[in-house]
């Protein structure tokens, strides 16, 4: 789990400047998140990490923080290795 955040942890951070971002903090509050970086953050999640997002997890909880980008790796890495 903390490889993953740590990831996307590193991703977010391109694009959040100095920003030191915290793994519950929620990006959709903060104002950096518009519809075309959501896209990114999605593409991003289904390369790095090798896993289909579907359309059931295209939900604002699954992608608000790193730890909830993180649980839904986790989630879809595990149906994977079943």
């Amino acid at each position: 789990m903390k490889e993953v955040q740590a990831r996307v942890k590193t991703f977010l951070s391109k694009f959040f400047g100095n920003h030191d971002l915290q793994p519950d903090e929620d990006i959709f509050a903060l104002g950096f998140v518009n519809s075309m970086f959501a896209m990114q953050l999605v593409l991003f999640v289904e390369q790095e990490f090798q896993i289909a997002v579907e359309n059931e997890d295209l939900e604002f909880e699954n992608f608000r923080t790193i730890n909830s980008i993180a649980n839904l790796v986790e989630r879809k890495t595990a149906v994977l290795a079943q």
